[in-house]
């Protein structure tokens, strides 16, 4: 017997407002945020005029061969986000499809961004990049603080500012970001700081990705976190500088950076079959046809640099819960992971967005 699709939709929705996931104490979460990386590219793939156009690439025939003369233009940019977890899992935010991903912070910038993705709620007094320490509690404070989380929290990140976005000095929470160099504990880190500092820097405040990469991947290795948080910088900082070959490859790059960190988690006893990838991004970008509007964002400068989307693999996460979502707020990605951990969002913040519906019906359980 086939049941409707909107009848399936629906029993979805109804579980995901339901109780918290059964309290399992070897649930574990991986949150990535790839920044500035345009839906437009995630779900359209290359943009095949801005991929010719000389302004913004170096040699137009060798990316048009690459991303655009292709059978697939998405999965050529994208495979791992298409070809495992929009099937295993979730990708949410292809307006062409009627789908629908947004920040609800009126900026439209990183700060504001990744504050409301790490803490469920907009902060009106972020208005600059410059911020300073973040004044909110994030997920991941929040997290380190309590007895079974302690010491089980880490953070790596490519940009410097997330040293005050995760307000590192309050919170204690380990924070490897930017260009700075960090204590060695493993001859891999070692070797990552003296690479790092050895290698010639495009941006002051961001580090290239594959540092980023190497030392979250390190990270899993050495520290076996609970929580680890991820982000990767170079998709936003090339596209700021037009230079779209950049941006796409970087883009293909760090795909390729999400499938290796699916796989070390898939072949590590320690993750395997009870970790969550969550992935998404603090931003769009410009869309209002001008030709040149993919480079910034923010309101109300660019308009669409509001729309976003976002990727969830993991054992608890419906692949057919896609169709239950309307539109996914970043104000709900902090309440989506700790529903991922089998915790209760409301002990962190009552008043933070609800948990995403892309929950199955197994490990739920009824509270008390």
């Amino acid at each position: 017997m086939k049941f409707p699709s909107a009848l399936i939709a629906a029993f979805v929705l109804a579980l995901a407002a339901g109780p918290a996931l059964a309290k399992d104490p070897d649930r574990r979460l991986v949150l990535v945020t790839v920044d500035g990386l345009a839906w437009q590219e995630v779900f359209r793939g290359a943009d095949p005029a801005r991929a010719t156009d000389k302004t913004f690439v170096e040699d137009p025939a060798a990316l048009k061969a690459r991303f655009v003369e292709v059978s697939d233009r998405p999965r050529a940019l994208t495979p791992f986000l298409h070809d495992v977890v929009a099937r295993q899992g979730v990708l949410l935010g292809d307006r062409d499809q009627g789908g629908c991903a947004a920040v609800t912070n009126d900026m439209w910038f990183s700060y504001p961004g990744y504050n409301e993705i790490l803490t469920g709620r907009v902060d009106p007094a972020i208005t600059s990049n410059e911020h300073g320490p973040n004044r909110n509690v994030t997920v991941l404070e929040w997290l380190n603080g309590r007895p079974e989380f302690r010491g089980k929290v880490r953070a790596v990140a490519s940009w410097n500012v997330f040293d005050d976005i995760l307000a590192a000095a309050r919170s204690k929470l380990p924070v490897n970001a930017g260009w700075a160099t960090p204590a060695s504990r493993t001859p891999m880190e070692a070797t990552l700081a003296r690479l790092q500092d050895q290698t010639p820097r495009r941006w002051a405040g961001v580090r290239f990705d594959v540092f980023t990469h190497a030392y979250a991947l390190e990270a899993l290795k050495h520290d076996k976190p609970r929580v680890l948080f991820v982000s990767y910088g170079e998709t936003d900082d090339f596209a700021h500088d037009g230079l779209y070959d950049q941006t796409l490859i970087a883009a293909r790059r760090t795909d390729a950076f999400l499938g290796e960190l699916w796989t070390a988690l898939q072949a590590d006893p320690a993750y395997a079959g009870k970790t969550t990838l969550i992935v998404t991004t603090d931003h769009g970008r410009g869309s209002d046809g001008r030709a040149d509007a993919w480079k910034s964002h923010g309101k109300p400068q660019w308009p669409g640099s509001d729309q976003t989307w976002i990727a969830a693999i993991g054992p608890d996460i419906a692949p057919q819960a896609a169709s239950a979502v309307t539109c996914a707020g970043a104000n709900q990605l902090a309440a989506t992971g700790l529903q991922a951990l089998g915790l209760d969002w409301k002990d962190f913040d009552p008043a933070a967005g609800a948990p995403l519906a892309i929950f199955t019906a197994k490990g739920r359980v009824s509270q008390p």
